[in-house]
């Protein structure tokens, strides 16, 4: 939705009236025909559906100037606001049970309507963590599917690296608004996410990061995923809210496993034993998923052109440091891709740390 929009202003009137939520903002559409319906009604017609405080502040005339800021954001080419009566508005979205009635984007809107599986996990995440959240990303992006995830630090953060080394592409659901990045370590990430995919967020400009905002925007990563991947979770942790929502949305849940040890792998051990798919490969998550286009699209993939760093690895044994030094790369972003060519056959790990190529 544009600025110069009609249903904008009143739009954004709406959703910046204090104490009034999405529940209450779809209470309203239920009972008039259209926006502008709701603010045309009378005090008497609007207090027996949001009581008397609410309907009062639906009184107030609606003034432009209080809503510049964001006029002038939604002016820039790749900034939009989504609504509710949008026919663009994500249909996996709807039948959720507290759906969002308006979203801020900021990139293409057109990657909600693509199929999107979402990763998440600690902030505090471990190397080895961060790793496979990486290469399990990388590995669904090639194989047709966009990566949501939070744009936290930690698990978040390497799935979004993932998803674009895969497909260029990725969706970030964020907890504050779009006007500024958190963490703000993420700001290029987040710039390069807008160039081939979209930021979303619930939340007005200005608004800060809370800690009640981001479990609401965990039920729209995992409304928008088809499927749900945790890797490293604490107990206690937002990850598991997330997985929790995705159950009670119809979504699949999967989680990978850990040392009995390892205090992150508690909480995927926990998602586990409720039923969780447990997973040790890309493969296994597409195979689940049950979408026979994409297990064809991973097949054309590994039948594509020669990767270029199985080329140079050749055909004889290799350590990770000396394939380091002749492809180039940080140890930490080889390791990442090597375990995505150990997932999909293509690499075996050797005795003494060396690794080979399998074809």
């Amino acid at each position: 939705m544009r600025p110069d929009h009609p249903d904008t202003l009143p739009w954004l009137a709406l959703a910046a009236v204090p104490g009034l939520g999405s529940d209450t903002a779809r209470r309203l559409l239920d009972n008039f025909p259209d926006i502008h319906s709701i603010f045309a009604a009378t005090t008497a017609q609007l207090t027996p559906l949001v009581g008397a405080k609410l309907a009062a502040a639906l009184k107030n005339p609606i003034d432009p100037a209080a809503h510049r800021a964001t006029l002038d954001w939604l002016a820039m080419p790749d900034a939009h606001l989504l609504t509710w009566t949008d026919p663009a508005y994500p249909e996996i979205l709807r039948n959720l049970p507290d759906p969002p009635m308006w979203l801020y984007l900021k990139g293409d809107p057109a990657v909600l309507s693509r199929p999107l599986f979402a990763i998440v996990g600690s902030r505090n995440a471990t190397p080895q963590g961060k790793r496979d959240a990486q290469a399990f990303a990388h590995v669904l992006a090639e194989a047709g599917l966009t990566v949501v995830s939070g744009l936290a630090e930690g698990i978040d953060t390497a799935a979004h690296e993932g998803g674009l080394a895969g497909n260029g592409s990725g969706v970030a659901v964020v907890g504050t608004g779009l006007d500024q990045v958190y963490p703000a370590k993420n700001r290029d990430l987040a710039h390069r996410l807008v160039a081939g995919g979209v930021l979303v967020s619930e939340f007005a400009l200005g608004t800060p990061p809370k800690p009640g905002h981001f479990p609401r925007r965990n039920r729209i990563i995992s409304g928008l995923a088809l499927g749900v991947l945790v890797i490293e979770a604490a107990p206690q942790s937002g990850s598991l809210i997330t997985a929790r929502l995705a159950a009670e949305q119809g979504r699949e849940v999967f989680a990978v496993p850990g040392s009995i040890h390892a205090p992150l792998a508690k909480g995927c051990h926990q998602l586990i034993k409720q039923g969780a798919k447990l997973v040790e490969s890309a493969a296994d998550i597409l195979e689940e998923l049950n979408l026979p286009w994409l297990l064809e699209i991973a097949a054309r993939s590994e039948g594509g052109a020669a990767d270029p760093l199985l080329e140079l690895m050749g055909t004889n044994p290799i350590s990770l440091d000396a394939l380091a030094l002749r492809a180039g790369l940080t140890v930490d972003n080889l390791s990442a891709m090597l375990f995505a060519h150990e997932m999909e056959g293509r690499v075996a790990v050797l005795p003494g740390g060396l690794y080979q190529r399998l074809f």
